[in-house]
């Protein structure tokens, strides 16, 4: 890169560094279009609609209400991933939606849920079940009566999704609006016995009584799909879709009552948060600087380049960001830290090897690549799957940290290295500004191997023990919250209207000190002098304790305290679509591994160690005794992409060290010499990402500290397996299964065949030696030979450029 150019890439770096932070802080226009403040936030963040349903049936099944439960959840997640559903009382069900402010919109929108079935023109003596009046169409009797003549041809919960919309019809080039309909097994039976008797006659769609639509059917329908035509509008279209997905329900519900919510966690919370946030990233910053010098500038740039890019796309995708979104950032400003250091350390590890600055530079970009994308790689796979089968938080966990991987991958490997390249171009030369890599003895980290493996089994034999304990003690292994094992809601009517910060300082801690829980969620009903407040299952003497104590404390009326039951807002399939998720994320991990290594043993190796992470943080749940809740998903998870990612580092330098020998003699001073490399990655990496952590959970509020503790247990997990235990792993696994598994392609490669060879070179002293340890590391006065000789070719050119 010239100097001219150099100069024109720091300018507009700089323009649209400064352009892009501004969008994120302050936005344009009126409202603030693209800044920070318009992204959707959730019920802990910013509060939003909270909805009470009743079941018209007085005494309904559990599994009845778990199932409407679980529908309604996936129902209200087109509004946010993050939207709520759980049971209150033996009879009721709570949706909360995050984001919004009009209840009677989103009552609209959702629908009323009734009974919905598809009924047939006339049974089977002829008799008519619908009309037309000249104005609509009604039943011409009662639907019990037409039950009764066989005529109901499916039911509402045998119908899977309905979706409206307008499609270009392409025989006229007109715009339709239809009504999709997805049906279940059953119904695709049912759906296709029913229209295959009816093909000219109409069939009916009832929903609480009503006709709602009468479509005609033109031909059989046997593939379980199906489209209704003839809707006027885009709007007449989805408010059918809504009615059908909502009466699909198991459960006939009826609205009690809704209200709009205010943040869960009050502004002072969030606001120390984004405090918080800030100073960690000018924090790791200064540390890149101090130690990279100016890659170390450049690291930063990029850094805020890619939070501000973060910041925008969440507000641009319409991502609703929550706690557990959070962290998702976290990882994300963790693997952006991660892809600099492995590139910075790469261009020291050419300079001391004898290149000149710009061929390090662009030697060291070169061979930091692979390490760099098969560990995005990786993580991003993992996402999508959690995108593709999570619900709920996951869900939103994963569109998160989906985006920041790949925003993190362009500021690493084209941000970054615009700006190097620019710099060295002006005239920041000198090798000082970019240091040498120090030459270390290789450690001996492997011939430990047997110390660490105890030490790690110890840890994690600790957590079932621990469980075990608490479970004998009191009742349950871990230290479940709302979230996971439902609890006591009790509606308290004040003397006056309090805000968020007085319910925080004032009346939370009462509610800790009678109930002895430390993860109290208090939500207040905006425009109203009621609290709604959130603990753990509390019997009748407790729930009479706490009348009293609010009483006394506040002054409120006892009449106006009610208290119920809650069920778990992560119900049991959830966690089950979680669990599904992780392990199919993790099987495609997996395979990308032994696809990209041609060896099964470095991916059973990396899975190994991703399942020794999470088992040690779980005995730090198990111990510590942190609440288990919805932040408990996205730790893990974290925990999972920061685990994989670091492995994939040091099984890359493993791989580069073997120069593709299949030999197993001398593989301890391989894995150990490619550990001791890559150590200044580990170390600089976990430091940069465990500051982001460690300065929210000093600042934070006490739900952020117990979201922050398990993740720095994670990080420095994280650490330690990447270090003291994958590289082993791989070792034994390599000794012990000699032969093998390798992908099919790489077998066939390695299968004997006849070839027509070129006459043979006569040997060099250099090369016989080489032969014959093909699996002794090259030398470095060897290893750089060629690259030397490239070097001062590349630097006599640059020159006689730069004249």
């Amino acid at each position: 890169m010239k100097k001219n150019k150099g100069v024109v890439v720091l300018l507009l770096t700089a323009v649209l560094t400064v352009l892009l932070c501004y969008t994120a802080a302050v936005g344009f226009g009126p409202t603030g279009t693209g800044s920070a403040r318009n992204i959707n936030t959730g019920l802990d963040l910013s509060g939003g609609v909270s909805i009470t349903y009743q079941t018209k049936e007085s005494n309904p099944s559990s599994e009845d209400m778990s199932d409407t439960v679980y529908k309604l959840q996936k129902r209200v997640e087109q509004y946010s991933t993050e939207a709520q559903v759980y049971q209150e009382g033996s009879n009721r069900i709570n949706v909360e939606i995050p984001g919004v402010t009009d209840a009677n919109a989103i009552l609209e929108e959702l629908g009323k849920p009734g009974s919905l079935c598809f009924i047939e023109q006339t049974d089977a003596d002829g008799n008519q079940n619908f009309e037309y009046n000249g104005t609509e169409y009604v039943l011409s009797r009662s639907l019990d009566e037409i039950r009764e003549a066989g005529s109901v041809v499916l039911e509402g919960t045998d119908v899977a999704d309905a979706t409206g919309g307008a499609y270009q019809n392409d025989q006229n080039s007109t715009k339709e609006y239809i009504v999709s309909l997805v049906l279940t097994d059953e119904g695709k039976d049912k759906f296709a016995e029913a229209t295959e008797a009816n093909v000219g006659k109409q069939i009916a769609i009832i929903y609480d009584n009503s006709v709602l639509s009468a479509p005609n059917v033109n031909e059989a329908i046997t593939g379980g799909k199906a489209q209704i035509t003839g809707m006027s509008s885009v709007e007449e279209a989805q408010n059918l879709a809504s009615y059908i997905r909502i009466g699909s329900l198991s459960l006939e519900l009826e609205e009690l009552r809704s209200s709009v919510v205010a943040a869960q966690l009050g502004e002072e919370a969030i606001a120390t948060s984004v405090k918080a946030a800030a100073i960690g990233l000018v924090l790791v910053i200064l540390f890149m600087i101090f130690i990279y010098r100016v890659p170390g500038l450049a690291a930063g740039v990029a850094l805020v380049l890619y939070t501000a890019l973060m910041l925008i796309s969440l507000n641009a995708f319409d991502i609703t960001l929550t706690l557990p979104g959070i962290a998702g950032i976290i990882l994300g400003i963790g693997m952006a830290v991660d892809a600099n250091v492995i590139i910075y350390a790469r261009i020291r590890e050419e300079i001391t090897a004898g290149l000149s600055v710009p061929n390090a530079i662009r030697s060291g970009f070169k061979k930091a690549f692979s390490a760099i994308f098969d560990g995005n790689i990786t993580t991003l796979i993992a996402a999508c799957v959690l995108m593709w089968l999570g619900s709920g938080s996951v869900k939103g966990f994963a569109y998160t940290l989906a985006m920041g991987i790949v925003i993190s991958m362009f500021t690493a490997l084209v941000v970054s290295k615009l700006v190097v390249n620019a710099l060295y171009a002006v005239g920041v030369r000198d090798e000082k500004f970019y240091g040498r890599a120090k030459e270390r003895k290789a450690v001996d980290f492997v011939g430990k191997r047997k110390t660490f493996f105890i030490l790690s089994l110890v840890l994690i034999i600790l957590g079932p023990v621990f469980m075990l304990i608490h479970s004998q003690t009191e009742g349950k292994a871990l230290n479940y919250s709302l979230e996971f094992s439902g609890g006591t809601s009790t509606n308290v009517t004040f003397n006056e209207e309090m805000d968020i910060k007085q319910i925080d300082s004032e009346v939370t801690p009462v509610v800790e000190e009678v109930t002895g829980d430390k993860n109290v969620q208090t939500t207040k009903v905006v425009g109203t002098n009621q609290v709604v407040i959130k603990t753990r299952a509390l019997a009748l003497d407790e729930r009479e304790a706490l009348n009293q104590a609010l009483v006394d404390k506040f002054g409120v009326d006892e009449s106006l305290i009610s208290a119920e039951s809650i069920s778990a807002t992560v119900s049991s399939e959830m966690r089950q679509d979680a669990i599904i998720a992780v392990i199919v994320a993790t099987i495609f991990m997996l395979l990308y591994i032994w696809f990209r290594f041609k060896d099964i043993r470095f991916a059973g190796s990396a899975v190994l160690a991703l399942l020794h992470d999470v088992l040690i943080v779980l005995t730090f749940y198990a111990i510590a005794r942190v609440s288990v809740g919805n932040t408990f998903i996205a730790c893990m998870l974290t925990i999972v992409g920061y685990s994989i990612n670091a492995t994939i580092v040091i099984f890359d330098r493993i791989r580069e060290n073997l120069h593709g020998s299949s030999r197993v003699d001398g593989l301890e001073e391989i894995v150990n010499a490619s550990i001791t490399e890559t150590l200044t990655r580990s170390i600089y990496t976990s430091i940069t990402t465990f500051i982001m952590v460690a300065i929210l959970f000093i600042m934070g509020v006490s739900s952020i500290r117990e979201f922050a503790a398990p993740l720095m247990v994670g990080i420095v997990c994280g650490a330690y397996s990447s270090v003291c235990i994958t590289g082993a792993l791989w070792l034994v696994f390599k000794k012990r299964f000699q032969g093998g598994v390798q992908p099919a392609g790489a077998a066939v490669a390695k299968a004997p065949a006849k070839e027509v060879k070129a006459p043979e070179k006569k040997k060099t002293a250099g090369t016989e030696t080489a032969r014959k340890d093909p699996v002794q590391p090259k030398k470095k006065n060897r290893k750089r030979v060629a690259e030397r000789l490239a070097a001062q070719e590349a630097a006599a050119k640059e020159a006689d450029e730069n004249k």
